[in-house]
């Protein structure tokens, strides 16, 4: 994985203006929202009781990453009525731009891995 892998799902320039560029502290930024995503993704089920507040959280976490796609598709679902199909619907769409968002986080990362190895500039 490597930058050329983004998907622009994330936007990462807004991450990095709203952490003023201090890379440990979009590092920290991004691990936090890869782990909480993990408890995300059994929340987001149109059965769990908890959906509606799992996607306001998801909603607001992705606004600040810069997933804007994700927070747009967070919104949808936490207006969705009563209407179980409508809610399995949207919530299915959740699920898949977080699924982006993440690989775009996974690419991300790795390419800044890739560019500590390679040390300091000269």
């Amino acid at each position: 994985m490597a930058r050329r892998d983004l998907t622009g799902a994330v936007n990462f320039k807004h991450l990095e203006t709203y952490a003023a560029g201090d890379q440990v502290v979009i590092d920290e930024v991004l691990a936090i929202f890869r782990e909480q995503a993990s408890l995300w993704i059994r929340l987001l089920d149109p059965a769990a009781e908890g959906w509606r507040d799992a996607a306001h959280t998801l909603k607001g976490s992705a606004l600040g990453i810069g997933a804007f796609a994700l927070a747009d598709e967070c919104e949808a679902a936490e207006q969705a009525g009563d209407d179980i199909a409508k809610r399995t619907r949207l919530l299915e769409l959740v699920r898949t731009e977080l699924d982006r968002a993440l690989a775009d986080i996974a690419a991300y990362v790795h390419e800044q891995a890739l560019k500590s190895l390679r040390g300091p500039p000269a």
